[in-house]
């Protein structure tokens, strides 16, 4: 049995969008003025634990993910729309590290647990943003910002899984550790602990 499952991947987050420069033209509207909307944020990129997998051999043949780009904005004072995330699903128990393979950047220790490894871009301001009582009329859009980029490792630690299984399994049920592990990983899958009321004594 392999004790120690590894895989590098790279990963980039999604630039913003690009702002517009755009003015209203509306008949019978003199002074319309700028309304250029702002571009929209860039996707993330996730790494979330989820039960049901035991080893990162998916990752060994499909190593580069990247988020998109946010939309570009519009007139009218649109803003551009924001990209969706894209979430790299590992085991329980995987560590992601950076990539000189001593800084530890999470640790998913319970389903459900995730950490984003790279944030996208925010999106550049349309000519909307720079108007002012002086500059009325404004003829500059701001490019959207670069997402993150990086390569990382993802380490799966499955000895570390079972051992951690068979010592909640030696545990009795009512134990204080037993108790705290497993409301800890109630509270990651979003399961609040049921509280029933007390009886009344006081009533005949």
């Amino acid at each position: 049995m392999k004790f120690l499952d590894e895989a590098k991947v790279w990963v980039k987050a999604g630039d913003g969008g690009d702002g517009v420069v755009a003015f209203r033209r509306e008949k019978y509207i003199e002074f319309g003025g700028p309304d250029g909307g702002n571009g929209g944020k860039g996707g993330d990129v996730v790494v979330r634990a989820v039960d049901g997998l035991n080893t990162l051999i998916d990752y060994r043949y499909a190593q580069h993910f990247k988020a998109r780009k946010g939309g570009n904005g519009a007139g009218q004072d649109r803003t551009g729309a924001g990209s969706d995330d894209v979430v790299l699903k590992v085991p329980v128990g995987t560590q992601i590290i950076a990539e000189d393979k001593e800084t530890v950047l999470a640790d998913l220790d319970a389903p459900g647990r995730q950490v984003v490894i790279a944030r996208g871009g925010d999106g550049g301001f349309g000519n909307a943003h720079f108007k002012t009582s002086t500059n009325r009329a404004p003829r500059r859009a701001d490019r959207g910002h670069p997402g993150e980029e990086r390569w990382i490792w993802e380490v799966n630690l499955p000895c570390r899984r079972l051992g951690r299984a068979a010592e909640d399994r030696r545990l009795p049920l009512h134990h204080p550790a037993s108790a705290a592990r497993r409301g800890a990983a109630e509270r990651d899958r979003g399961i609040r602990p049921c509280r029933h009321p007390r009886p009344d004594r006081g009533r005949a």
